[in-house]
C-alpha cells in the first residue's frame, strides 16, 4: 500500500521528535494536520468561508479545543456517556490558541472562521496543550486562508535552575516556571503562565529560551507546507473603503478629538461624551440620506482618529486620558470584612474598577472533581470570576459564564495559589464579583482575593498583588509604557501585560502583544515598571489588613485532623456506618476518613469549635488503648450472676467481677446496680485466659482494716 498524505518530522532541540501529517484525515477542511509527540496526537482542522457576512467588521474566529475520552481509553462520566460542553480546562486552552492566532489574520479579513483542535490520542506524559498551537499553525499553513504567520507555541519550564521545552506531566510538578509562549520567527505574540516567585530577569530569560525553540517549529511548519504543496492564499474583499472620506474625517476631526483627549477627565462616561461631540459635529454636514450610506464608514474612520490622537498624546506628551503620567496608579481603597456572613470578604477599588470578593471554607466533600480525558483529580482551591453587565453600565442578559470569565478567573487563581497553604484541610472557594470595570478587573480580583483570604484567617505565605500594563508605540520606534491601564488604553494600545506577584517575585503573568517587533529591552522596561506599580498597589491594599487574622471567623467551619492506626477505621465507621453516622448527627459535624498507608486520616468539620471538640473526643475514645491503672466512668451494659459487663469507652467493654464490686462479700449485684448505671471502675489487668479487660470497683474504695487479701499462689 502506498503512503497516504505528507509527513514531516523534526527534533524539538533535545532529541525528542514531533511529526506533522496532512492529507490523510479530514481532507474536506481547508486545512487539516495531525501533530504527534510520543503517543499524544492532536487533530487540527480549519475552515473559513469564502465571503464575509454583510456588516461584519471583525474576524468571527472560533477556536475549540476538545479532548476525546477515547484518546485515553476512558469513558466519559455522566448519564449520557459522551463528550459534553467544553470543560474550563478546554476553554482555557482554546483561549490561549485564539489569543496567539487572532492578531495574525489580516485586519480586513472578516469571514467566519472555525478552528477545531481534538486530542485523539494521549500518552499521559506528553502534555497536549503544549502542542495545540503548533497544530493550529500547521493547519493554517497548509490551507489557502490568508494569514500573516506562521506563529507557534511551546511550554517552557524551569527545574533546578535549568530551562526545558515542553516538560512532561511529571516534570511540571517540579517546575518553578511553567509558561506557554507563542511567537513568530521574529516576535513574541503571547505569554501565559505561573511561577514560584521568580524575578523579572528569570522570566525574560525563559521567554527568550522559548522563542529559540519556537523558531525551530516555525522552520518545520514552513518546510512542511512546502513539502505538502503550498497553496496560493485566497483573494478576498471584505471591506468597502473610501480613501477620500477617510482623509476628510482625519483632517476635520483630529484637532477636536485631540482637544477632547486633552481634557484629561478621570470619569469614563464624561470622556465618552467628550469624544462623541466631534463626531456628531462632523455628521451635521451630511443629509439623512447621505448618512445612511456613509455613517458606518464615518464611525470606523473616526475611531481610527481617536486611536491616533490618544496614542500621540501618550507618546509625545507622556500624559494619559485621565490625566495620569505613564507610571501613575489610580487611587486605591480597600476594606475587609464588609460582608458579615461569609467566612472572609473584601472590597478592592482602583479607579473605576471594583471587586467584591468572598472566601468560603468547605470540607473535603466540597472538592472540585476533575474528570477530563487527560487530567483527573481533585482541586481544593477554587476561584470564580463574575462580570455582570452593570459593571460597565450595560443592560445585557445573563447567559452564564463565558470564556472571558473563565480566563480571568484562572489567571487570578494562578496568582494566588502559590501562596495558599495546601495542607489546611479545607476546600477554599474564592468568588470575585466585578461591580465596576474600567481596566484590569482580573488584577482587582487578585488583590481582593488576597485580602479576603487574610480576612478569613487563611495563613497565606505572603500577600499578592497584580497590575495590568500597556504599551503604545509608533512607526519611528518611540513608545510609552503605561501602568495600570484603563479599558480604553487596553483597546487602543499595543500590549496588555498582566503581572502578579509577592514583594519577592512573580507568581503569574499574561501578556498579549498586538504589535510586531517589540524589542526585549522594551519588554524588560515594562517588567521593571510593572514591579514598581505592583509594590505600590500592594502597599495600598495592605492598609486594610496586612497579615492574616490569627484565627478563623467564629462562624467559619472548624477543622480537626487526627491520625489513627488503620485497624481502628472499622470501629469508627461501625456496622453499615452506624457509629460514624450517629457521631455526625449527635455532634452536628462532618467526618471524613481516608486511608494513608497503614494509618487512617480522620478529618472533622463543624460549624463551631464546641461541636468539633465533642466529635474529636468521641473519635479519641474509640481509638484509645486502655492502660492498666486508668480509671473510667463505665456504663453498665449487662448484669450476669458472676458480675457485670460495662463499657469503659465506646466499643470497649470489660468485666466487673462480682468479687471486685466491694470489699465485703456480695452474692448478687441485683439491687446494687442496673443496666444503664454509670459506675467508677479501675482497669486492673487482663484475664490470662480470655485476654479480656479486668475491672475493679473496690480498688477505688478504702480498704477496711479487717480485710486480709488472699495472696495469689
Amino acid at each position: 500500500m502506498s503512503q497516504i498524505g505528507t509527513t514531516h518530522s523534526f527534533d524539538i532541540g533535545d532529541g525528542r521528535m514531533i511529526s506533522l501529517e496532512t492529507g490523510k484525515l479530514a481532507k474536506q477542511a481547508d486545512g487539516s494536520v495531525v501533530v504527534r509527540m510520543g503517543d499524544t496526537m492532536i487533530l487540527a482542522t480549519i475552515v473559513s468561508n469564502k465571503e464575509a457576512k454583510e456588516g461584519v467588521d471583525f474576524l468571527p474566529l472560533t477556536v475549540d479545543y476538545q479532548e476525546k475520552y477515547a484518546s485515553a481509553g476512558r469513558f466519559p462520566g455522566g448519564f449520557f456517556k459522551r463528550e459534553a460542553k467544553l470543560s474550563d480546562y478546554e476553554v482555557l486552552i482554546s483561549r490561549i490558541v485564539d489569543r496567539a492566532l487572532r492578531p495574525q489574520f489580516p485586519e480586513d479579513y472578516h469571514a467566519d472562521t472555525q478552528l477545531m483542535l481534538s486530542l485523539i490520542s494521549s500518552d499521559k506524559e506528553n502534555v497536549p496543550d503544549a502542542l495545540v498551537g503548533l497544530a493550529a499553525a500547521a493547519a493554517i499553513a497548509v490551507s489557502d486562508i490568508p494569514f500573516n504567520g506562521p506563529v507557534s507555541e511551546v511550554r517552557v519550564g524551569k527545574i533546578d535552575g535549568k530551562l526545558i521545552i515542553n516538560p512532561t506531566r511529571t516534570q511540571r510538578q517540579l517546575c518553578t516556571i511553567d509558561m506557554i509562549v507563542a511567537a513568530s520567527a521574529s516576535d513574541i505574540a503571547m505569554v501565559e503562565g505561573e511561577m514560584s516567585e521568580v524575578s523579572e530577569e528569570e522570566m525574560l530569560e525563559a521567554i527568550k529560551f522559548a522563542h529559540e525553540a519556537i523558531k525551530i517549529q516555525i522552520k518545520a511548519i514552513n518546510d512542511f507546507a512546502v513539502k505538502a504543496g503550498l497553496k496560493p492564499k485566497r483573494e478576498y474583499n471584505h471591506e468597502t473603503n473610501d480613501a477620500d472620506l477617510k482623509a476628510k474625517v482625519m483632517k476635520e476631526t483630529y484637532d477636536a478629538v485631540y482637544a477632547a483627549a486633552k481634557k484629561l477627565d478621570p470619569n469614563k462616561n464624561n470622556r465618552k461624551e467628550n469624544f462623541k461631540s466631534p463626531l456628531e459635529e462632523f455628521k451635521k454636514q451630511y443629509s439623512a440620506e447621505e448618512l445612511k450610506e456613509k455613517e458606518a464608514l464615518i464611525k470606523k474612520y473616526y475611531h481610527e482618529v481617536e486611536s491616533v490622537a490618544v496614542r500621540r498624546m501618550a507618546i509625545d506628551e507622556k500624559v494619559r486620558l485621565d490625566g495620569r503620567k505613564t507610571d501613575d496608579i489610580r487611587p486605591i481603597w480597600a476594606e475587609v470584612g464588609y460582608l458579615p456572613s461569609p467566612h472572609g470578604s473584601a472590597v478592592f477599588t482602583r479607579g473605576e474598577t471594583q471587586s467584591l470578593t468572598t472566601v468560603t471554607l468547605g470540607t473535603p466533600l466540597d472538592k472540585l472533581k476533575i474528570d477530563g480525558a487527560f487530567n483527573q483529580g481533585e482541586e481544593t482551591f477554587i476561584l470564580h470570576y463574575n462580570f455582570p453587565g452593570f459593571s460597565t453600565g450595560e443592560a445585557k442578559p445573563n447567559r452564564g459564564v463565558g470564556r472571558r470569565e473563565i480566563g480571568h478567573g484562572n489567571l487570578a487563581l494562578r496568582a494566588l495559589k502559590k501562596v495558599v497553604p495546601m495542607d489546611t484541610g479545607y476546600t477554599i472557594r474564592i468568588v470575585s464579583d466585578i461591580l465596576e470595570s474600567n481596566g484590569s478587573s482580573s488584577m482587582a480580583t487578585v488583590c481582593a482575593g488576597c485580602l479576603a483570604l487574610m480576612d478569613a484567617g487563611v495563613q497565606i505565605k505572603k500577600p499578592v498583588a497584580g497590575i495590568a500594563m500597556g504599551l503604545i508605540t509608533d512607526e519611528k520606534g518611540d513608545y510609552a509604557i503605561l501602568s495600570d491601564i484603563l479599558g480604553d488604553e487596553d483597546h487602543l494600545g499595543d500590549m496588555d501585560f498582566k503581572v502578579c506577584g509577592t514583594k519577592d517575585g512573580i507568581t503569574a503573568v499574561q501578556m498579549d502583544l498586538k504589535v510586531n517587533g517589540l524589542p526585549y529591552e522594551v519588554m524588560a522596561k515594562a517588567m521593571a515598571q510593572a514591579k514598581e506599580g505592583r509594590l505600590h498597589i500592594m502597599n495600598e491594599m495592605l492598609k486594610a489588613i496586612d497579615t492574616p487574622r490569627e484565627d478563623y471567623k467564629p462562624h467559619a467551619p472548624r477543622f480537626e485532623r487526627i491520625v489513627i492506626a488503620g485497624e481502628f477505621i472499622g470501629a469508627i465507621i461501625g456496622p453499615g456506618g452506624k457509629v460514624i453516622q450517629e457521631m455526625q448527627k449527635s455532634t452536628n459535624t462532618t467526618i471524613v476518613i481516608t486511608e494513608e498507608g497503614k494509618n487512617g486520616i480522620v478529618e472533622i468539620f463543624g460549624t463551631n469549635l464546641a461541636d468539633v471538640t465533642a466529635a474529636k473526643g468521641r473519635v479519641k475514645q474509640i481509638v484509645a488503648v486502655p492502660e492498666i491503672g486508668d480509671v473510667y466512668q463505665a456504663k453498665v451494659k449487662t448484669i450476669m450472676p458472676y458480675g457485670a459487663f460495662v463499657e469503659i469507652m465506646p466499643g470497649k467493654d470489660g468485666l466487673l467481677h462480682i468479687s471486685e464490686y466491694d470489699w465485703k462479700r456480695i452474692d448478687t449485684l441485683e439491687g446494687l446496680v442496673k443496666e444503664g448505671d454509670v459506675i467508677e471502675v479501675k482497669y486492673v489487668g487482663d484475664d490470662p485466659k480470655t485476654k479480656k479487660i479486668k475491672l475493679s470497683r473496690k480498688a477505688l474504695l478504702p480498704k477496711p482494716e479487717s480485710v486480709v487479701e488472699k495472696k495469689e499462689a
